[in-house]
């Protein structure tokens, strides 16, 4: 075949790295070569394809619309060859790549980042980069690569699939109980101090809890995230409503009106069709799915 129509996969492998790390001090790290040796490479396979690959910009290089459909087709045949040594060859090869994640903050926080990242450190080649903030993420603009939902994902070219339902329900701290008038029904919670999510800078419906528990409640105070709520409920400093799995890692957190308010939600996750086979995103999918399931009981 045609050298024209045949770059050689070692430079194919240096083109992957360059488009995940946009710099070729650090692509040469990856790959432990020097700089020079990167630029060689993207060069060779420039001329091969006649095509340019890259913007060269200030901040790093960036691909071009040539250098993106590249990007895809040579994914794919990095994830093929991982599969080819994994499942014919009998050879593990390690994952190499970015994989970013966006998950809300109170699962991210509080029970996948230990987890990601002893998994992280077992492969040397792969970055992950966890974004555990409450917010929906556009799998299409390519804001992340995996993401984790309180909705089903919507359809089109997204792959989804549920990962579990979770509950939900009120908790103080024992401190702040013996100090306030008993909480004996919803109605009780209107006299108390209550902390919630600030509403209109939560685009997730399924995150407004309170007109669930009683119509009339109106938080004192409020946070955009869930991390910081459960901060202050432990502090003291007001009444909640809290994943379990997360309330459950805190001794110190008393559950509320048990029998009345519970409240469910479901975490989905999905990725955009155009990733699915990497092998890189299966691996990482399957794992995340592995691990809440195997601490159902936290979450149920």
């Amino acid at each position: 075949m045609d050298h024209m129509l045949n770059p050689e996969w070692s430079h194919l492998q240096t083109f992957l790295i360059l488009a995940r790390t946009h710099r070729l001090a650090a692509a040469g790290r990856r790959l432990r070569v020097d700089h020079s040796t990167v630029s060689r490479h993207i060069a060779s396979l420039e001329d091969a394809l006649s095509v340019r690959l890259f913007d060269r910009r200030e901040e790093g290089f960036y691909l071009t619309p040539e250098g993106e459909r590249l990007f895809q087709a040579a994914e794919q045949m990095e994830s093929l060859t991982l599969d080819v040594y994994n499942n014919i060859v009998g050879k593990d090869l390690r994952l190499t790549g970015n994989v970013r994640i966006g998950v809300p903050d109170g699962l991210g926080v509080g029970f996948l980042a230990a987890r990601l990242a002893q998994f992280a450190a077992a492969q040397p080649g792969l970055a992950i980069e966890l974004i555990a903030i409450p917010r929906l993420f556009n799998l299409t603009k390519r804001e992340a690569d995996i993401a984790i939902s309180l909705t089903r994902p919507a359809k089109g070219r997204l792959i989804g699939r549920k990962l579990i339902d979770y509950s939900l329900q009120l908790y103080a701290s024992k401190a702040y109980l013996a100090t306030h008038p008993p909480i004996h029904k919803p109605a009780d919670l209107l006299d108390q101090m209550v902390i919630a999510y600030i509403e209109d800078l939560t685009s997730i419906s399924e995150l407004n809890y309170l007109d669930e528990i009683h119509a009339d409640l109106h938080p004192g105070f409020t946070s955009s995230t869930m991390i910081v709520q459960l901060e202050a409920v432990r502090a003291g400093a007001g009444v909640g409503v809290l994943p379990r799995f997360l309330a459950a890692a805190h001794p110190e957190l008393v559950c509320v009106l048990p029998e009345t308010v519970r409240l469910k939600r479901t975490f989905w996750l999905s990725v955009h069709a155009d990733l699915h086979r990497l092998a890189r995103i299966r691996i990482i999918c399957d794992f995340i799915a592995r691990q809440i399931r195997e601490a159902a009981a936290l979450f149920e």
